[in-house]
């Protein structure tokens, strides 16, 4: 949301600067009362989670109030922090709004307050966000756990106290069922889910809950703070008003939302790029859909491919052509059955796979960086339907061979990362944080180090 050559940095001392933000045209014209209004505005920062930064709101001549006023408009308008200098990869479309010309409008209406206040997202998303900040920041440094650590161990079939609490995290993070949370005991359908959250954090999964499975479960409100201040300066980073019709992949949860004329008409699972091989935070459309697909091995993964073994390729349907690593159309094809081309130089894509099991983890970072999307056939058949193509669809898959349907319009797609999810009541739930990719966002807005929830994943096949 800013000029050409207007930006906000992070300072070592965590000050935003706007050191490089271009003037506006003549002088500025401030009053007591826009002053005032500039101060109350900064001030009031921690409704949008930017406490933790210094604006330096006591300028009193016009240049140094037309510097601050800029700096703190463009962390509200466009984010505080700069992803695609946060990121090796970040092309999901920003804001970009005039703001040297918002300014100059706002100072001779002498309403500087209002058009600050204009700047931020104003969904509702946004705004339970702010409300919980401010909730969770009256006591910042309390580590005040919710789950006690002191005590024994909650071994299988125990009455705990405690047991409650700890079956509503679960709850939170995906791996226990909602009407399973019952009572005081620690039972079967408990056991079963702490197993699988102590297999992906890298524990012995024995079903006891010690302190190293408390200390995934328990967050303090500092934590939660830092969390929900990343996820509003991460909706900052987007267009106010996106494609009516639009894929959102939520990386970070593994999820994905078809938007169809501002509405969801679709939500499904989807598994994304394991840790160290992350799927990127992309802006791309899918341009065509490819059905019966082939797939040409990346060099990057060609070597653990061709080292399973000439019978491993033959019964997989992979052959040398051309010097690189093909396998044929067909239900053992790592693409599936279908494939959504998309435009990025990144070579990333959605499509189907035949490893299915994997949509029944709850942590689903597990490819090789493209998105594995559940009854990819269904979705397929969804997008062809609403783009008007279902016959040349179905003729397509009827061919056995690799056939593209180009669609009348491109759909976007979006490649986000948000850990801050809302529950059913509206309440936001802080999951966990696969890539560690918080952290770099947390320290730009000047917060300390917090703890972040880290799975540890490994890719289960080569597919891509």
């Amino acid at each position: 949301m800013l000029l050409a050559g207007c930006s906000v940095s992070v300072a070592p001392d965590n000050q935003a600067s706007a050191a490089n933000a271009s003037e506006p045209a003549g002088p500025a014209q401030w009053s007591d009362t826009t002053r005032a209004q500039l101060r109350q505005a900064i001030d009031g920062r921690a409704a949008h989670g930017l406490d933790q930064m210094s604006f330096a709101s006591d300028a009193t001549d016009p240049a140094g109030l037309t510097k601050q006023a800029l700096a703190y408009a463009s962390a509200l308008a466009r984010g505080a922090t700069d992803p695609t200098k946060l990121y090796d990869v970040y092309t999901v479309p920003r804001p970009n709004p005039d703001l040297q010309a918002g300014l100059a409008n706002a100072l001779s209406k002498g309403d500087v307050k209002g058009w600050l206040a204009s700047l931020a997202p104003a969904d509702d998303n946004y705004q339970r966000l702010s409300k919980a900040y401010l909730a969770f920041r009256k006591q910042p440094s309390a580590p005040a756990t919710n789950i006690p650590a002191n005590g024994d161990a909650i071994k299988p079939g125990a009455t705990d106290p405690r047991v409650p609490v700890i079956a509503r995290q679960l709850v939170i993070l995906d791996y226990l069922d909602p009407k399973a949370a019952q009572g005081q005991q620690y039972t079967p359908a408990m056991v079963q889910a702490v197993r699988g959250m102590q297999a992906d954090y890298g524990m012995k999964p024995d079903g006891v809950i010690g302190q190293e499975a408390l200390a995934i479960l328990n967050m303090s409100d500092a934590d939660r703070a830092r969390a929900v201040a990343i996820a509003m300066e991460r909706l900052r980073w987007l267009e106010r008003t996106p494609p009516a019709t639009r894929i959102d992949v939520n990386v970070a949860a593994a999820r994905l939302t078809y938007w169809r004329d501002g509405k969801i008409a679709d939500s499904r699972k989807v598994v994304v790029g394991e840790p160290d091989r992350e799927t990127p935070q992309l802006g791309s459309p899918i341009y065509r859909l490819v059905a019966n697909p082939t797939w040409t091995i990346p060099r990057s993964i060609e070597d653990e491919t061709a080292a399973k073994g000439a019978a491993y390729l033959k019964a997989n349907n992979i052959s040398r052509k051309d010097g690189w690593l093909v396998q044929a159309p067909g239900p053992k094809n790592s693409l599936g059955l279908v494939k959504f081309d998309m435009l990025n130089d990144h070579a990333i894509y959605l499509h189907d796979t035949p490893a299915k099991q994997l949509f029944q983890m709850t942590q689903r970072q597990r490819s090789h960086g493209c998105v594995r999307v559940d009854d990819a056939l269904g979705f397929a058949e969804m997008l062809a339907r609403d783009e008007g193509v279902t016959d040349e669809w179905h003729q397509a898959r009827g061919t056995g061979k690799e056939t593209f349907v180009k669609l009348p319009k491109q759909i976007p797609v979006r490649m986000l990362y948000q850990t801050v999810l809302f529950d059913d009541s509206g309440e936001p739930i802080v999951r966990n944080d696969p890539y560690g990719w918080d952290d770099r966002v947390g320290e730009a807005l000047g917060f300390k180090a917090g703890k972040a929830l880290r799975v540890e994943t490994h890719a289960s096949d080569e597919g891509p």
